[in-house]
């Protein structure tokens, strides 16, 4: 029997539900398995009870900005990348510094999947993108 590799979970924390439903599409029509939550609470909850390949979040959020969250990710789940998004270009530089990558909101339509393919490592179900079939 063949056995095909585990798809790549990503954890997506927005209080926007409307961008959580565009990175959910894109995602997965990409092959990745996608969680998403709609309060930074939420996301440290699933960041911390279900296997995941990346973090996507966004930086401006109530409760919690996404700075906060990432420093919480980090320490529940050190080996796991991040990704900030914001549509605010400045954000601080100790921000930064805890994240994997930073997209602009405005960028994410085109940067956002090759930024995560990178931190990953490779495609969505463990393949590397040489040995991938061509979507």
């Amino acid at each position: 029997m063949v056995e095909f590799p585990k798809r790549k979970t990503i954890l997506c924390i927005d209080d926007d539900n409307s961008v959580l439903e565009y990175h959910k599409a894109l995602l997965e029509r990409r092959g990745y398995d996608v969680l998403t939550a709609a309060s930074p609470l939420e996301g440290l909850q699933m960041a911390a009870a279900c296997g995941i390949a990346a973090v996507i979040v966004d930086y401006h959020m109530p409760q919690m900005n996404g700075h906060e969250v990432a420093i919480e990710i980090k320490r529940l789940t050190p080996q796991v990348p991040i990704i900030m998004v914001s549509s605010d270009n400045e954000i601080s530089e100790d921000a930064l510094h805890v994240v994997d990558a930073f997209v602009s909101k405005d960028e994410a339509p085109e940067r956002l999947l090759p930024v995560l393919v990178g931190i990953c490592g490779e495609g969505a179900a463990g393949f590397s993108d040489s040995t991938r079939i061509p979507a």
